[in-house]
């Protein structure tokens, strides 16, 4: 075969090569992007756009920032936003005051109302009225209304998640204020009754206790971020225990297995520190002789699995059933906090596991998922 022939055969199979590749990517586009696909896409892409404005909860600033985006979804010229006072926010020609009379009937039945120049639906959040999406249209058709009737819909359960994270949010404060007051009065008398003692015997110790004090009492007082890291917690938990050996001497042991690849796992501030505390309060203290107290946290695959355990006294598991149901006396400081704040955040598959028997001790278990929460700031 001479070189004419060769060449020849060669651009016949690149030519060959190239028109499969056209054909295969021409049918590959067409498959994964039909009209319908690809309108579906835009619908939700154009959904996903809005839904941060509204969760965080309908003002002039949210109703400003949704409203473009709601407009796309409808496809109106003029589309409105109002809470139960007035407009907050309007695109388009058209002028909202129009259809006043239909905002005023949508606020106070809950349900949609249309006219030949317009349409109303209102916003709601857990059965409560707040407002109303106004469509300015001339002559709108039955397609529209039940667009704008679906789309309102939408925009309520935006608003009721914003509010439920909003008061998730607010609850975890507060139970995060409870355990402060809760642990800190008797947490703080024993540590500082224990650095006294050193004052006069021990100055360097005191001095060394009350810095590791001041340290404890900043981290677990700090006003900012609802999270911290594994490896917080841990510090702060070793400041505490630091302080409890000051006091308990040669009658408080404690052993720590961290694995390291977990430290960096996010998790709700003081979910760790009041169970060690628990341990060393009401399993240790009450105990007659030396107590140990373990504290394990190690890597499970896509969870942190984090192990509380001492060797005191134990409880009865049905006082410690009603504690974690928030009807126990107080005799286990946080156990129904920490619990009900991991569940908060994670789901209720995700609360803390007791195990206890009178005289046998109690081991605490909590599993942390390594993501970190949307809520963390």
């Amino acid at each position: 075969m001479d070189a004419v022939a060769i060449v020849a055969v060669v651009v016949a199979l690149v030519g060959a090569v190239v028109l499969t590749t056209v054909v295969r990517r021409s049918r590959r586009d067409t498959t994964l992007g039909t009209a319908d696909d690809r309108a579906t896409y835009a619908t939700l892409h154009t959904a996903s756009l809005a839904a941060p404005a509204l969760r965080a909860g309908l003002d002039q600033d949210s109703a400003t920032r949704a409203l473009p985006h709601v407009q796309a979804l409808l496809g109106a010229p003029t589309v409105a936003i109002t809470d139960t006072t007035g407009a907050l926010a309007h695109e388009g020609p058209g002028d909202p005051a129009v259809a006043i009379a239909l905002v005023s009937a949508a606020l106070s039945d809950g349900r949609s109302q249309a006219s030949d120049a317009a349409i109303v639906a209102p916003l709601s959040v857990e059965g409560r009225v707040v407002g109303t999406l106004v469509v300015l249209a001339d002559r709108p058709s039955a397609g529209l209304a039940r667009t704008t009737t679906e789309v309102a819909r939408w925009m309520s359960s935006q608003l009721e998640l914003g509010e439920l994270a909003s008061s998730r949010a607010a609850l975890m404060e507060a139970e995060l204020r409870a355990l402060r007051a809760q642990i800190s009065p008797h947490f703080i008398y024993n540590s500082l009754g224990a650095i006294a003692s050193f004052v006069r015997t021990d100055p360097e110790r005191a001095r060394h206790l009350l810095l590791e004090f001041a340290d404890f009492t900043r981290y677990s007082f700090r006003q900012h971020g609802e999270f911290t890291t594994l490896a917080e917690e841990l510090r702060s938990i070793e400041r505490y225990l630091v302080l409890e050996k000051a006091r308990f001497g040669d009658r408080l042991r404690v052993t720590s297995q961290v694995a390291p690849e977990v430290l960096n796992v996010t998790l709700p501030f003081l979910a760790v520190q009041p169970l060690v505390e628990n341990a060393v309060r009401h399993g240790v203290e009450p105990k007659d002789g030396p107590g140990h107290v373990t504290v394990v946290a190690r890597d499970a695959g896509s969870e942190c699995l984090i192990e509380i355990e001492d060797d005191g006294v134990g409880s009865d598991p049905e006082v410690v059933r009603e504690a974690l149901a928030g009807r126990g006396a107080g005799g286990s400081v946080g156990l129904a906090n920490v619990d009900s704040r991991l569940r908060a955040v994670y789901g209720d598959h995700h609360g803390i596991i007791v195990e206890t028997a009178p005289d046998l001790g109690t081991k605490v278990t909590l599993r942390v998922p390594k993501f970190l929460p949307h809520t963390a700031s």
